[in-house]
C-alpha cells in the first residue's frame, strides 16, 4: 500500500509511509491524489482531500463528522440507537433555556461543551451555582441525566472489528472515568450486550475507528460517546497491537469489490 499521514505518531512504525506537515498540503497534491490511503488528516483538510482531491481517508468521513461534535453525536445515536442514549437535552444558552434545562433536570446531572474530549468540558452539577458556572463556559446548553455508575466501558473498534474492550474505573477524585482523568483499566470480562451495541452503530454510522464509551444499567448497554483519537493504554499489545489492526483493515478495504467511499458499510 501506499500511505501519505498526517499525523506521524499514530503511524509511527507503518510501512511505505509518506508523512507529511498539515501546513504543507498543498505542496503534495500529487502524492495525495496517488495515496492509497491519507491517515489521520486534521478536521479542517477533510473536505478539500475527500471532495476536492478524491482522497481515500482513514479514519473514515463520518468518523470525523459525527465525532468532532458531541450535540451533533447524540442526535445521531438518539436516531439509530434510541434505547440506548441517555436523556438529553440540547439547547441555545440563552436565560430562558438556562432557567428551563434547570426546572427541568434534577440534579445531580451531567453538563458539556459540545467539542471536548478525555473528560475535558464533562461536569457535575449538583447545585445552582455550579449551573451558573457552567452558563458562561458554553454557548450551546447540552445536559444528559446523570447515571448511577462507578465505571463504564471502553469497546475500540477498527475498521469492522472490536479490537479491544476493558472497564474504566472511576477516579479517586472525580466522577470521570477517563484514563486521562484518573480513571483506571479494568480488564474484567466485559459483557457481550455492550461489544453488540458499539459494534452494531459502527457499522450503521460507518465509523472506522473509534474508541465507543459504555456505561451497563444492569444488564442495559447505554451509549455515552465514542473518540475518534483514543489511547492504547487498555488494549493489550498496545501501539503494536493497534498498528497491525488498523495495516489490516486498510489491506482489506482495498480488496476488489469494495467501495471506497463506504469502506464499512455493513
Amino acid at each position: 500500500m501506499n500511505l501519505v499521514s498526517f499525523d506521524p505518531f499514530r503511524t509511527l512504525g507503518f510501512p511505505n509511509t509518506r508523512v507529511i506537515k498539515p501546513e504543507h498540503w498543498m505542496r503534495h497534491q500529487a502524492e495525495l491524489t496517488a495515496a492509497d490511503w491519507v491517515l489521520f488528516p486534521e478536521y479542517w483538510q477533510i473536505n478539500t482531500l475527500v471532495y476536492g482531491l478524491g482522497c481515500r481517508i482513514f479514519p473514515s468521513q463520518s468518523s470525523y463528522l459525527i465525532g468532532h461534535n458531541k450535540v451533533e453525536m447524540s442526535r445521531v445515536f438518539e436516531a439509530v440507537a434510541p434505547r440506548h442514549v441517555p436523556t438529553t437535552h440540547i439547547l441555545a444558552n440563552t436565560p430562558e433555556n438556562a432557567e428551563l434545562l434547570w426546572e427541568r433536570m434534577s440534579p445531580p446531572f451531567v453538563a458539556k461543551r459540545p467539542k471536548s474530549s478525555m473528560g475535558e468540558g464533562v461536569w457535575l452539577i449538583e447545585d445552582r451555582e455550579q449551573w451558573c458556572q457552567y452558563l458562561t463556559r458554553t454557548e450551546t446548553l447540552y445536559v444528559q441525566e446523570w447515571l448511577p455508575i462507578d465505571r463504564d466501558i471502553r469497546v475500540v473498534v477498527v475498521g469492522r472489528r472490536v479490537l479491544a474492550a476493558y472497564w474504566r474505573l472511576q477516579s479517586s477524585y472525580s466522577f470521570h472515568n477517563n484514563i486521562a482523568r484518573g480513571g483506571q483499566v479494568d480488564e474484567a470480562p466485559v459483557p457481550e450486550a455492550a461489544l453488540a451495541l458499539a459494534l452494531r452503530v459502527a457499522h450503521r454510522l460507518q465509523v472506522d475507528h473509534a474508541g465507543f464509551d459504555i456505561a451497563m444499567l444492569g444488564t442495559h448497554p447505554v451509549l455515552i460517546e465514542f473518540n475518534r483519537l483514543f489511547g492504547h493504554q487498555g488494549i493489550a499489545g498496545g501501539a503494536a497491537h493497534l498498528r497491525e489492526a488498523v495495516l489490516g483493515y486498510l489491506s482489506e478495504a482495498l480488496s476488489p469489490g469494495d467501495d471506497p467511499d463506504h469502506p464499512i458499510a455493513a
